[in-house]
């Protein structure tokens, strides 16, 4: 099966067809670098890193660009509550997040573009869109985008020009021609940070700093744009009427959206105390858990983050290495050897298929439930399957720890006791039995399961794993 894609601008699966035959150019909206990055941030980049590891895997060339946005009035507002320098407050949160990604497995992008980086490209943008007439300067100094002069406006997130101007909130009373009107320059004191322009002194509106950057990088038209949930409207709608207007081609060919992140089945909001940054979860949750979990579901589907899902979704992970115990030093099968297999087959048909990794984890549990059989029966055939496990998992980012090392996991995962604690218990179980002492043997077995340590007993020795 061709490689089919959710379009959101058509609202519906399409066969993808790429501007350059084995190539790929893929623009994703990063990040906003005012805070620490969220569990809602986590779903898009892991989502779209995923998405490029199995592209990658099926031998596409995907040149992926994710930008950064390091200029707005957030990051200003709150470099000014911190008394810091706004670019003191944007590199370290840069640094926070690289280190967000890398705990989550999430690869580097190909370019990270930032917007301090490109004013060029977005000054000539929007005088591009000026000498067009598709934008105007204010009474106020600020350069707004036209919107009225732009026919399709909408398209994207499907909402007509009548019901834009009814719900419009004019920002600033008197100014625009149009409430609908978007700001591509806002005008600043010059004590505060900014740039020249054949406007005044000012800074980028949020919007055009993706359209500019795109284009410079990707070129006028190119194959994929994803983003989040809360970006179709107005976010892409306004790159689409800005990129179309300036370069007089169509912009981008598909769009891809992950779904939102609910907590506890409500909205994730600071007012309502149900606000998790990557950091505070990952203090809580092993890394590949949190991977899993946000890959369990499709990524366009909603995904709700709760204590019982991340629960369900370690113990979803650990069935797989729990397969794996007798085959930690199996290496992942290599690429050229998997097209034989029933499950790789099976695998890409779900991978193929919009990029279903919900069904694709299903091939694997297929895969792993075959191999606990044939390890009782046929160890050569189960290092082979061991290593196709492998293989999938590692186009998805996942299986990528030492088997025992998982399960046993750390202090923090087994209430206070470090694995120190618990190999000196076992010892002191093993002392007992070989003294007949059965009593306290059962003792320390009873005792480290209220620790939620499970002991397994095999001729090789004891080994332990959470519950």
């Amino acid at each position: 099966m061709a490689l089919q894609l959710y379009n959101t601008l058509t609202r519906k699966k399409e066969s993808f067809k790429p501007i350059n035959p084995g190539k790929i150019d893929l623009y994703v909206c990063g990040i906003t670098v005012y805070d620490y990055c969220h569990i809602g941030h986590a779903r898009v980049l892991v989502a779209f890193d995923a998405i490029t590891r199995y592209l990658r895997s099926q031998n596409w060339d995907v040149n992926y660009v994710r930008n950064i946005t390091d200029i707005d009035d957030k990051i200003l507002r709150r470099a000014d509550e911190n008394k810091e320098i706004y670019t003191d407050l944007t590199a370290r949160m840069i640094d926070a997040m690289h280190e967000d990604e890398r705990s989550l497995g999430v690869l580097p992008p190909t370019l990270e573009p930032r917007a301090t980086g490109h004013m060029d490209d977005i000054l000539d943008m929007v005088q591009t869109l000026v000498d067009n007439h598709y934008a105007y300067r204010a009474d106020n100094g600020d350069v707004y985008y036209r919107v009225k002069r732009f026919p399709n406006y909408g398209k994207l997130s499907n909402k007509n020009p009548d019901e834009l101007l009814a719900g419009a909130r004019i920002e600033v009373t008197g100014v625009k021609e149009d409430p609908r009107d978007f700001a591509l320059w806002k005008a600043a004191d010059e004590s505060e940070a900014g740039w020249p322009s054949p406007w005044g002194y000012g800074r980028p509106g949020w919007h055009i700093e993706c359209s500019a950057m795109s284009t410079c990088l990707l070129g006028d038209t190119f194959d994929i744009h994803g983003g989040g949930p809360d970006l179709p409207f107005p976010h892409h709608e306004n790159e689409i009427a800005q990129s179309e207007a300036a370069t007089g081609k169509h912009y981008v060919n598909y769009w891809m959206h992950a779904g939102a992140v609910r907590v506890d089945n409500e909205k994730m909001s600071k007012s309502l105390n149900n606000f998790f940054t990557i950091r505070e979860v990952l203090k809580k949750y092993h890394p590949e858990v949190v991977r899993y979990f946000l890959l369990s579901s499709h990524y366009r589907s909603p995904i709700n983050y709760s204590e019982d899902n991340l629960v369900e979704a370690r113990q979803g992970l650990e069935r797989f290495y729990f397969a794996l115990q007798n085959f930690a030093d199996v290496k992942a099968t290599a690429q050229s050897q998997l097209e034989g297999s029933e499950y790789y087959q099976r695998f890409v048909a779900a991978m193929d298929d919009d990029f279903n990794t919900r069904e694709a984890f299903s091939v694997m549990y297929d895969l792993v439930r075959e191999l606990n059989t044939t390890a009782r029966e046929d160890q050569s055939k189960a290092h082979i399957m061991a290593g196709e496990l492998k293989a999938l998992g590692e186009i998805l980012g996942v299986l990528q720890e030492n088997p025992e090392e998982f399960l046993q996991g750390s202090a923090k995962d087994n209430n206070g006791l470090s694995a120190t604690d618990i190999g000196a218990l076992i010892a002191e179980r093993e002392a007992a039995k070989l003294k007949k002492n059965y009593s306290r043997a059962d003792e320390v077995r009873e005792e480290l399961k209220e620790h939620g340590i499970v002991l397994e007993d095999s001729p090789e020795g004891t080994r332990w794993r959470r519950m």
